[in-house]
């Protein structure tokens, strides 16, 4: 297991996505963000079944910038309560984590 994280949000349109995507690497909570879609999605909301086209966002971090970055996808987010989720990276090559690590942490 690694201190690695993949992160993913979904939003409604593509622009919304990329904003999310460009700020949150801007920001240096994610090292990279890729956008992908559009994606059905089928959902309960508000006590009813739905379904629809989504775009999907998924970003790398660490488990130390995750609370950050979580924050700044709600905040930035054009949904009141969008899907953030992480799963861990349970392999990856030392040399990408080097990089995510560095890319990811404040500088000084």
């Amino acid at each position: 297991m690694t201190d690695g994280l993949q992160v993913t949000t979904t939003t409604a349109d593509r622009d919304s996505a990329a904003d999310l995507a460009r700020s949150a690497v801007a920001a240096r909570l994610a090292a990279s963000a890729q956008v992908s879609g559009p994606v059905m999605s089928f959902f309960w909301h508000l006590s009813e079944q739905g379904e629809g086209e989504e775009w999907q966002v998924t970003l790398k971090t660490t488990t130390d910038r995750y609370p950050a970055l979580e924050a700044h996808l709600r905040r930035e987010h054009p949904w009141d309560n969008p899907e953030v989720t992480a799963l861990p990276l349970v392999a990856a090559s030392e040399d990408y984590l080097a990089w995510l690590r560095r890319t990811v942490t404040p500088e000084q």
